[in-house]
């Protein structure tokens, strides 16, 4: 278990602070991760990667020569935010564009391609592309919904090393995702991991089972099995392997490939190298020559005692990015000249505008009624966000409490600074957005962003806020999320809370009620929902793989939200 800690909620900051400070001669940090320490080649693509804490050396282990020229880092298990995407790529780009890259989680998809909007705007040419090769966690016809585990190293390696031969960025993005449909991997473990400040691992299974088909951020496997010897393990990750070839790979005989056999933080070195030494001689029996084969923790999940498997199919135009040098701080290979370091200051994100807000007394006012609210609904959130973690964690990562908590709190904080200089509701709502999504990261993270967002459009700084605005910026806040996420009601996510919720909100005030009974109708249907969650199969995110464990637990962002409309009735309550 993680033992060593200061403020479970600073974990991810202080890792990152201690890590740049270890490694100056590979890296400097930014706002949000690090970038290499050594000096830019006018013109080349820049490789930006990233995803949460608690997977070292991903990310920021890998950024150097050879490799990433930066990645961002979120908080443990949640994606890093847009913004700090953006300061990682705008520190990291010199002129050529940038490639961003990650694992296919929800939150990463929606802050990455956030990010690269935002890039966009900004002038900065920039993809995205999600690595997708757990092949336990979709069936083949619908591999675009696999999530990315280990083989992210050699998807982000071939990558890296084409935007050092100078590629265009369309063509390193191409470059990635070749190496992507060439990249198999599965996995094996025998416990979970314990976040920071938890006192127990996120799954366990049976001291005599092990959990087969396991992801990266403390999800349960797909399913169980007896523990096997080193040897039996090796046959089984090989053996779930060969099933699967890639198009292009009629057979494994004659074939060269790379292979990374994965630690998940707690199987150490010499057990996989017992474990190496029966895949070894069983790619060889296959026919399979394999190339430059990396042994070790390349991909972890905090103290999980587990191990996975990768392969990646190479052939004339992969193979000579495998075994191109590379030099990070957790990760060498042949030989890289050495670079200069640079001096120059990082770049920070914008300092916002420091003139006077324009509002109307009215608009003001709805602003204090809006800091109220969002005290009480950080307040809830620290109550019940040990609730909300072991909920998530029965299928999940269970982050959500904690990723809500430094969302919520950072968002009060955000709405207080602002309340104190004047602003109306829309700036307090919108500066509330921007910190609680900038600071949470993850998939709520980016929503919870947008619902304040919404909500802030229709408030409007002007205008005294009516029961139709607020109902209709609820209604606005339900769209963006189910735009953004991908959801819809029945898939067991925070929307099946926030449809009906919106729904009897709009209903109540069109048929003539205050916004209070108003409310608080819609409070009830919102927990009603929530409840219903507890009978639906997940149909996206990180329970999907492990439907089946969720029946009869409702899902941790409809039930979080059901908790936090219902107190911020309390905000809208006139009081004596």
């Amino acid at each position: 278990m993680t033992r060593l800690y200061n403020d479970p909620a600073a974990f991810a900051d202080e890792a990152l602070e201690g890590f740049a400070a270890a490694h100056r001669r590979w890296v400097r940090p930014v706002p949000g991760g690090v970038v290499r320490a050594t000096a830019k080649t006018p013109g080349q693509v820049a490789v930006v990667i990233g995803g949460g804490s608690g997977h070292y050396p991903a990310f920021s282990g890998l950024v150097g020569q050879g490799l990433a020229h930066g990645a961002a880092v979120g908080n443990v298990f949640a994606s890093p935010s847009a913004q700090q995407i953006r300061n990682v790529a705008r520190a990291a780009e010199s002129g050529g564009g940038v490639l961003l890259l990650y694992g296919n989680y929800a939150g990463d998809v929606l802050h990455f391609g956030q990010a690269a909007e935002r890039l966009t705007a900004d002038g900065v040419p920039a993809r995205t592309f999600a690595v997708t090769d757990d092949l336990s966690s979709a069936a083949a016809d619908e591999a675009h919904k696999r999530r990315g585990i280990a083989g992210d190293l050699p998807v982000f390696k071939a990558a890296s090393a084409a935007a050092e031969q100078g590629r265009t960025l369309d063509e390193v993005a191409d470059v990635a995702a070749y190496a992507n449909a060439r990249t198999r991997s599965f996995g094996i473990a025998f416990s979970g991991c314990t976040l920071p400040g938890a006192d127990h691992p996120l799954f366990s299974v049976p001291e005599d089972r092990m959990a087969v088909g396991l992801g990266i951020h403390g999800e349960p496997g797909i399913g169980e099995a007896a523990v096997p010897t080193a040897d039996e393990a090796a046959e089984l990750l090989v053996s779930a392997l060969l099933k699967e070839l890639p198009d292009g790979v009629t057979a494994p005989a004659g074939q060269r490939a790379a292979v990374v056999l994965n630690g998940l933080g707690s199987v150490k070195y010499e057990e996989l190298f017992v474990v190496y030494r029966r895949v070894d001689r069983l790619l060889a029996e296959a026919g399979v020559q394999t190339v430059d084969p990396e042994v070790g923790e390349l991909v972890t999940s905090f103290d999980m005692a587990g191990i996975s498997l990768t392969l990646t199919w190479l052939d004339d135009t992969l193979e000579p990015l495998w075994t191109a040098p590379a030099d990070t701080p957790a990760y060498r290979k042949g030989d890289v000249p050495a670079a200069a370091l640079v001096t120059e200051e990082p770049v920070y994100e914008a300092e916002r505008d420091a003139e006077p807000y324009r509002a109307s007394e009215e608009s003001r006012r709805a602003a204090a009624t809006a800091l109220d609210a969002l005290r009480l609904l950080k307040e809830t959130v620290d109550t019940h966000a040990d609730e909300l973690g072991r909920i998530d964690a029965v299928a999940g990562d269970g982050d959500h409490g904690i990723g809500m908590q430094r969302g919520s709190g950072a968002a009060y904080v955000a709405a207080r600074e602002a309340c104190e200089s004047g602003a109306g509701a829309r700036t307090l709502l919108t500066t509330a957005g921007d910190a609680w999504a900038d600071k949470a990261g993850g998939t709520s993270g980016a929503l919870w962003g947008i619902i304040l967002r919404a909500l802030a459009d229709a408030l409007g700084d002007t205008e005294q806020p009516t029961p139709a605005t607020v109902a209709h910026g609820v209604r606005q806040a339900s769209d963006g999320v189910r735009r953004a996420g991908g959801a819809e009601v029945g898939d067991k996510t925070m929307v099946d809370v926030l449809v009906p919720f919106a729904d009897t909100l709009g209903q109540q005030v069109a048929g003539g009620a205050g916004l209070v009974p108003a409310w608080a109708a819609a409070a009830d249907a919102a927990e009603q929902a929530a409840r219903a969650t507890a009978d639906l199969l997940p149909r996206m995110g990180r329970a999907r793989p492990h439907a089946e464990k969720s029946l009869g637990t409702p899902d941790a962002g409809a039930h979080s939200l059901a908790l936090i409309v219902r107190a911020v009735h309390g905000a809208l309550t006139p009081r004596p």
